[in-house]
């Protein structure tokens, strides 16, 4: 039985529970420029520290670790330490020739820590959800506020960035393709035209896409001005395994707009929400408990199929999300009438 027919099947039995926030869990370490570079970078022209990305290849160790914290804690998929590999955001650093090898690195890193997981409880199998982040330039908004239609980068270098992280996904063993964070779709597009581009190259079948976007303020709409449902239908020909919601928000304030997103879509859906919203310094105060009730609502209320955490969340907040939806029926695909003008 193929990836797909696997999730599709635990889907129709349980919530999902993807992981929270790798930045957090790293951010504990309290991690300095040395720790950044190891042997092999230090001598590395500019400052490395912050650079999470490239702790795939310093430090394995610290990555596999809080993989398996949150393996632990219940969660079903895990999402590889990704979100910035790709050489546009990797640019920042000078680093844009590791980009390949940060993917294969990352995605091995989590599947080693998932299939040990599945083969102690094989019921209960884990995934690895390649993490497919935003990039640090858009294609919709210009970043010079006097002239409106300069752009920093084209729909090919963006495309072309994106086919280079998927080819390291793949090739690294993620199970799952995580296109997160969106809030611009047009650079979303370039992602699933560089996935669709990938598998038709490279003759493999398609790994499931599973696309989750961000609605940054109580207006309803993503960065780049689409409402939810514009969003929606900008990606569904996609095909994507599910269709949902992360970062920008904690659970009280995503809460309407999931119900709507759970109205709408065809496919899945999943929410992971930050740990409320950043208090006057920058952190997330939500506690474990409260996260997981919040998301419960959700649940009992048949919003979602896949929950988890994001800024903000730890093991602890994925515990407590984990068992309080053990018990709820995940939300039903509904039955689309497909009908002629």
């Amino acid at each position: 039985m193929d990836v797909r027919s696997i999730i599709q099947e635990q889907l129709k039995k349980r919530i999902l529970i993807i992981d929270g926030a790798m930045g957090t869990m790293i951010q504990r370490h309290k991690l300095e420029e040395g720790d950044y570079r190891g042997d092999r970078f230090k001598d590395w022209p500019i400052d490395v520290k912050g650079n999470n990305d490239l702790l795939n290849l310093t430090q394995p160790q610290i990555i596999e670790g809080i993989h398996r914290q949150y393996l632990e804690a219940g969660a079903d998929i895990i999402e590889t330490n990704t979100f910035n590999s790709q050489r546009v955001s990797l640019a920042d650093y000078r680093m844009e020739d590791l980009a390949y090898e940060l993917n294969v690195a990352a995605a091995r890193i989590a599947k080693k820590a998932a299939a040990e997981y599945t083969a102690k409880d094989p019921a209960k199998p884990r995934f690895v959800a390649g993490a497919i982040g935003p990039m640090s330039k858009t294609l919709s908004l210009s970043p010079d506020v006097n002239n409106p239609g300069f752009r920093s980068v084209t729909f090919d270098e963006v495309a072309g960035a994106y086919y280079e992280q998927v080819k390291g996904l793949v090739d690294g063993g993620a199970d799952l393709l995580l296109v997160e964070t969106i809030f611009d779709t047009l650079n979303a597009k370039a992602a699933i035209f560089a996935i669709q581009k990938y598998f038709r190259d490279s003759k493999t079948p398609e790994l499931p896409i599973l696309i989750s976007g961000t609605i940054t303020d109580a207006s309803g709409r993503t960065l780049s001005g689409q409402t939810l449902e514009a969003f929606y239908v900008s990606v569904m020909h996609a095909r994507p395994l599910s269709v949902g919601l992360n970062c920008a928000l904690g659970a009280a304030e995503m809460r309407p707009h999931i119900e709507e997103l759970s109205q709408i879509a065809a496919c899945f859906t999943s929410a992971y929400p930050n740990a409320g919203l950043p208090n006057a310094m920058g952190e997330y105060d939500e506690q474990p408990e409260q996260t997981a009730h919040f998301i419960e609502d959700w649940a009992e209320n048949g919003f979602v199929n896949i929950v988890g955490g994001c800024c903000g969340t730890t093991p602890d907040h994925i515990k407590h999300i984990a068992e309080h939806v053990a018990r709820v029926r995940p939300r039903p695909l509904p039955v689309v009438e497909k009908e002629l003008a």
